[in-house]
């Protein structure tokens, strides 16, 4: 009988286990404090919109995205939500339907400024994408949507001007026909110093024309399967330095690619100074974009990330980079939904990926759960990626609560349970985005919900280990520092920690450009920083628990 790599794999870690831990598991046996999440942020009143009346359009299911900005400069993280529209206008017709940017009152509680700053919005929005774009030193935001997309220039002084038709980013472009636009990330793939942007487009779809699923009785409709929509290709827009972009999609930089796209991460998780974006499509072969000097080129199914340890397609929704197992090297980690499981790829340098769902423990841990946004943090900041994601099916009967896996020298341990007394709520969960929100060391996480209030959740996990963040500013490179690779070296496992600049993390979502490395019981860190540029700065030994903020050097 012929073996599938997730069976043998499942066969090998039995054996494992019955000949003996490995050294890293043996030194994680000892039991840590409780992960610690509490529910809560007055202000903070956004609820999720979706329009859904029965009628089963397939925008309905996959909106949700949040984007983490410091929109004020004042070193304090706030909050954008994305909302839907009215269906089938795709118009927002009432205030319940406005995108929302919330102001950060740095005493845990949040303030409505949306109407000030401008950023109701048009049309379905779906996710986010935050930077500088334009390198004036005050980050902006990128808003994909179902057959409109916006560009929101931050103006410094509380209010953003939509500026997407001069900066040559309104219309379909290359696709010919109105764009469905999951997520977008920004990254300077040419290193030129400006930002770029990649567009992560889902299905052919319009209102009105979505096939009819489940039956023609009242209360039988079901939301069709995706592949009953044609795919979209992925988009590419060149940064002009002017304020302006060009789409350069078909011209020499990016392969014709469809696939559903959802979820975007980015790392440069080969370390030649190239960072790659990983796209988790919806039932269709993931993909792995790399930059090599002159044009992308799609590497997934060589490198082992195209397709579940089963060779298998799964709903691919949220995605995210981060060492998983300690080695110093990025892995992948891909959320889908109930009775799939979810997949860890786990870097092995040179390109290649193997499959560590089983090794990772997390293919067990998820049978049962549909996962969209998640992330790999410190939650414990013991030095270890930890795994939160935003639990959450289709449909109201398949609400699920959020789950956090801790991470335990590279094999995950289902925390939810003594995560706190809220956190087993369920709901229909979508985006997570990761920031310190009241800045005492430890990652929060906002959590959105269709037809539920966005859930702020306060890390309060015992505070016995140190930590360092550090922000960054570009200056040859882009302001940004998107794509900057920063590494952290301690005496204690793991001895080293990598980290990119990026702000694409999840589903749909961007989280804070800040980086945070949890030290253990390290009282410092020896902190390395690769710019953009090429142009290499080393830091020194850095006293641990202090927020760092640190700009390219001329040489």
């Amino acid at each position: 009988m012929t073996l599938s790599r997730r069976r043998f794999l499942r066969n090998s870690s039995g054996l494992l286990l019955a000949t003996g831990s490995p050294a890293w598991l043996r030194s994680a046996a000892a039991t840590p404090a409780p992960i610690r999440m509490e529910l809560g942020a007055p202000g903070l009143d956004f609820v999720l919109e979706n329009s859904a009346a029965g009628r089963m359009y397939q925008v309905e299911t996959v909106l949700g995205g949040l984007g983490v900005i410091d929109y004020d400069n004042d070193g304090w993280p706030d909050l954008f939500c994305t909302n839907g529209a009215a269906l089938p206008s795709l118009e927002k017709s009432t205030p319940a339907l406005w995108n929302r940017l919330y102001r950060n009152n740095r005493d845990g509680s949040f303030t409505d400024v949306t109407e000030k700053s401008g950023l109701q919005g048009t049309g379905y929005s779906m996710g986010v994408a935050v930077a500088d774009y334009n390198n004036d030193g005050h980050q902006d935001i990128f808003v994909a949507g179902v057959h409109g997309n916006h560009l929101y220039r931050n103006n410094s002084d509380g209010t953003f001007t939509d500026v997407t038709q001069k900066a040559g980013l309104s219309g379909p472009g290359s696709l010919g026909r109105p764009a469905w636009t999951v997520a977008a990330c920004w990254l300077d793939y040419d290193s030129d110093g400006h930002l770029d942007l990649f567009l992560s487009n889902y299905c052919d779809w319009s209102p009105g024309t979505d096939p009819i699923c489940g039956g023609l009785a009242d209360g039988s409709r079901a939301y069709c399967h995706p592949d009953r929509y044609r795919a979209q290709q992925m988009q590419l827009f060149h940064n002009n330095g002017d304020g302006t972009f060009t789409e350069v999609t078909r011209k020499d930089a990016l392969p014709e690619l469809l696939g559903k796209g959802m979820g975007i991460a980015l790392s440069d998780f080969a370390s030649d100074n190239h960072p790659a974006l990983f796209i988790a499509n919806d039932n269709a072969r993931n993909l792995l974009l790399r930059f090599l000097g002159k044009a992308f080129s799609e590497t997934g199914i060589e490198a082992g990330v195209a397709y579940n340890g089963d060779g298998r397609n799964i709903s691919g929704m949220g995605a995210d980079f981060g060492d998983i197992d300690g080695d110093g090297l990025p892995d992948i980690v891909m959320t889908g939904l109930k009775n799939e499981t979810w997949e860890v790829f786990l870097n092995r340098g040179k390109g290649l990926f193997d499959d560590g769902s089983v090794s990772s423990g997390l293919l067990n841990l998820s049978r049962q759960a549909s996962g969209w946004g998640c992330g790999l943090v410190d939650l414990d900041n013991d030095g270890w990626l930890d795994l939160f994601v935003a639990g959450g099916g289709l449909e109201p009967k398949d609400a699920q609560p959020n789950r956090i896996f801790r991470n335990l020298g590279g094999r995950f341990s289902d925390a939810s349970a003594t995560a706190g007394p809220d956190f087993a709520r369920p709901a229909l969960h979508r985006g997570v985005v990761f920031a310190d929100f009241d800045r005492d060391g430890r990652i929060d996480a906002a959590v959105t919900a269709i037809h539920g209030r966005t859930e702020l959740w306060w890390n309060r996990t015992p505070n016995l280990n140190h930590w360092l963040q550090l922000t960054l500013t570009g200056t040859a490179s882009n302001r940004s520092a998107i794509g900057a690779l920063v590494t952290c070296r301690t005496a204690s496992v793991p001895k080293t920690q990598s980290r990119t600049v990026n702000s694409s993390v999840g589903y749909a979502s961007s989280s804070s450009l800040t980086l945070h490395f949890g030290l253990g019981p390290e009282s410092s860190a020896q902190i390395d920083i690769r710019w953009p540029s090429g142009r290499l700065q080393s830091l020194g030994s850095v006293p641990a628990n202090q927020r760092l903020s640190i700009s390219e050097p001329a040489s």
